[in-house]
């Protein structure tokens, strides 16, 4: 796909995002609006993967270890073909397979079950690992909160991956600036983020994570490999595509308020329509 492609599939994705808020009453919606634009130029642009053989051997793989987030990444392996987007609509239902936080074993194309945060990095590590004594070329992308670095079990992690030289470990850092309980450089600050991971003896980039353009290029560096697994740094805006939800705190976990979802439908529509005027 074209950088304009990428950006009309992640603007559709963010408005199922919307639609599954709606038929469940409430979800985690400014952490899957700010890694959309991540998880989009991954599944459509960069992973090495089957959606109609998931369990294909030589699949790139990708963990959401920020597993909050697990609504945009229902949305992008609909579109990408994994399963049909009327499965969508079961969102927040008693027996839906897309929970809160994702399952692996309800929904093909996710390759862990994720939430419990700090896990992510190091299953991740684990599946590099596996590729390597198998001799096998597929790559593994993780994707962590800038909040979720509070946990200790992703330093012990960072510190492994570097060790073993773990050059087919990319980890994105989705750093919105904001957690459930306020901005991040409040409740625990962990910057410099870039500098610390360069200490711990990994490759590090940073982008504008929702500039894809931007995205794609930092993707598409890692495949260079030099010994060391890859950490791309993605600044991001909580929310992003509904400008009142935008670096709002309160949009960390949403339930619409009144006249809430109609603004929220218009506003990605309007950006749908715009990039399709030119030329997505």
């Amino acid at each position: 796909m074209t950088v304009r492609e990428l950006e009309r599939t992640a603007a559709i994705a963010r408005g199922l995002v919307v639609e599954m808020v709606s038929k469940g009453g409430s979800g985690h919606l400014g952490g899957a609006l700010s890694a959309i634009d991540v998880i989009t130029a991954l599944h459509f642009h960069v992973l090495r993967e089957r959606p109609e053989e998931p369990d294909w051997p030589y699949r790139d793989r990708f963990v959401l270890s920020a597993g909050h987030k697990g609504m945009a990444l229902y949305a992008v392996l609909a579109l990408r073909g994994y399963f049909p987007l009327d499965v969508l609509q079961s969102y927040g239902s008693a027996r839906t397979v897309l929970p809160g936080h994702p399952n692996m074993h309800s929904l093909p194309g996710v390759e862990a079950n994720t939430g419990a945060l700090g896990h992510g990095l190091a299953l991740a590590a684990g599946m590099a690992i596996g590729a390597r004594v198998h001799s096998n070329q597929a790559r593994v992308f993780t994707l962590l909160g800038d909040g979720e670095l509070a946990e200790g079990s992703n330093w012990e992690a960072f510190a492994a991956a570097a060790h073993h030289r773990l050059e087919n470990l990319t980890a994105i850092i989705d750093c919105n600036g904001l957690q459930i309980s306020g901005p991040t450089a409040g409740i625990m600050s962990m910057e410099p983020i870039p500098q610390k991971l360069r200490a711990f003896g990994w490759q590090v980039t940073e982008i504008d994570g929702n500039d894809m353009a931007q995205v794609i290029g930092a993707l598409g560096d890692t495949r260079a490999g030099e010994g060391r697994p890859h950490a791309i740094v993605a600044r991001t805006v909580k929310g992003k595509g509904i400008s009142f939800a935008e670096g709002a705190v309160a949009y960390h976990y949403w339930k619409p308020q009144e006249g809430e979802l109609d603004r929220a439908r218009s506003e990605i529509s309007a950006r749908i329509r715009q990039l399709e005027e030119a030329g997505a």
